[in-house]
């Protein structure tokens, strides 16, 4: 990439410059509706599937959700980003990304793969290290398709060793998937957090393509957080405390893999040659914002591995204590514990953002005063509970 780096000038974003014409935004918002009505179509039709011919596990002794629930969430989830792109497909706003369909066949490739074998794991309990090698060929599916981590905008580093490009993309996008499963234990957790998550990424994503002369405003990293987050949206209402059908693994693995591509997508059009002094702020965010949007499962992933190795555990291992066990144990509810999550989840993706379109001050301000008011409450729940902080059904999978 020549010439001026794709942030050149929207330093305060606003009106065209950024949002381009109502009819790019239509595009958008026809396959999300696509993947929000399948997605909650067939997350109702697979509820009541589970509990008629008993698709689901027996309850496990970490368990502690009261009634079978079926763990099939990941099937609409795939299903329905997968038809939200074949209608994408067929759109000429998107004929840019679907030109060259091998990297989005490479995706929802890899997605497949990570679906399987959730679903197997959901039904039938894999061990880690078969979960481990599915995912490892997902990620390796879809980096060997050109998907892959070749600039970070950090000190001008690009990366010229094709295999080093590889394996540093599998590692994050398998990094990724984890951590997003780690914090699946509670009802629309996962589901809300990655919500807000795709919602603040697609802003940025979408803001960083309209310097795109070739294809404004559209690009494989739009057009994954839009599904992902329609898809979400659909099944969100299905998966609320107190759930009818969990995500399972197949589900969280599906988002965590998802959000990862989107991120590598991004971060690989920042040409680090093109940053001057002036752009060091807006060149960071690449790197900055797949971070934000994702702290909380990074956080809860990287505390997990410390606190399982450190007991002589594999970071596979179940436990609870979990960022939201500790929060069901400090007092809060079911639904208190995972709004909470959210409201950190915002304050962090949606501060980081503001960067983009306001001075660096005042974004700061917004993320402080979110800090703020997250952590009064956090630590001021409504209620003590002393004997069962987990009364309510919910699923404990990690």
């Amino acid at each position: 990439m020549a010439g001026n780096p794709p942030w050149r000038g929207v330093d305060r974003c606003a009106g065209v410059t950024c949002w381009g014409s109502v009819g790019n935004l239509m595009a958008y918002l026809l396959i999300a509706v696509v993947s929000v009505s399948v997605s909650f179509l067939l997350a109702v039709v697979l509820w009541r599937l589970g509990i008629r011919y008993g698709w689901h596990r027996e309850i496990r002794a970490r368990d502690v959700h009261k009634e079978p629930t079926p763990r099939l969430g990941g099937i609409a989830l795939y299903a329905a980003m997968a038809v939200g792109a074949l209608v994408a497909s067929t759109l000429p706003e998107f004929s840019a990304v679907f030109d060259n369909p091998r990297p989005v066949i490479a995706v929802f490739g890899g997605a497949f793969i990570v679906v399987a074998v959730g679903v197997v794991d959901d039904l039938i309990d894999l061990d880690w290290l078969t979960k481990l090698s599915g995912q490892i060929l997902a990620a390796g599916v879809i980096a060997w398709q050109g998907v892959q981590i070749v600039s970070l905008p950090i000190g001008g580093i690009t990366l010229f060793s094709p295999t080093l490009s590889l394996v540093l993309t599998v590692l994050a996008i398998v990094l990724v998937m984890n951590a997003v499963n780690f914090i699946d234990g509670l009802d629309g957790l996962v589901a809300g957090v990655a919500l807000i998550s795709n919602g603040v990424f697609f802003l940025y994503a979408f803001v960083l393509d309209s310097s795109d002369q070739a294809s404004p405003y559209f690009s494989l990293a739009t057009i994954l957080t839009v599904l992902l987050a329609g898809s979400l949206l659909g099944f969100l209402p299905i998966n609320w405390n107190p759930a009818k059908l969990f995500m399972g693994d197949s589900g969280a693995l599906l988002v965590g893999l998802m959000m990862a591509v989107s991120a590598i997508s991004v971060t690989g059009q920042i040409d680090p040659g093109a940053v001057s002094p002036t752009q060091l702020l807006p060149a960071f965010l690449p790197v900055l914002l797949p971070l934000a949007v994702l702290v909380v499962p990074l956080l809860d992933f990287g505390l997990a591995v410390v606190r399982r190795l450190s007991r002589g555990m594999s970071p596979f291992d179940a436990d609870r204590a979990h960022l939201h066990h500790r929060l069901l144990d400090m007092g809060h509810t079911h639904r208190q514990a995972v709004l909470i999550l959210y409201s950190w989840t915002a304050v962090l993706a949606i501060g980081t953002l503001m960067f983009l379109f306001v001075a660096w001050y005042i974004a700061v301000g917004i993320i402080v005063l979110g800090l703020i008011g997250s952590t009064m409450v956090t630590l001021s729940p409504d209620q003590r509970v002393t004997d069962d902080p987990l009364a309510i059904d919910q699923e404990v999978s990690t």
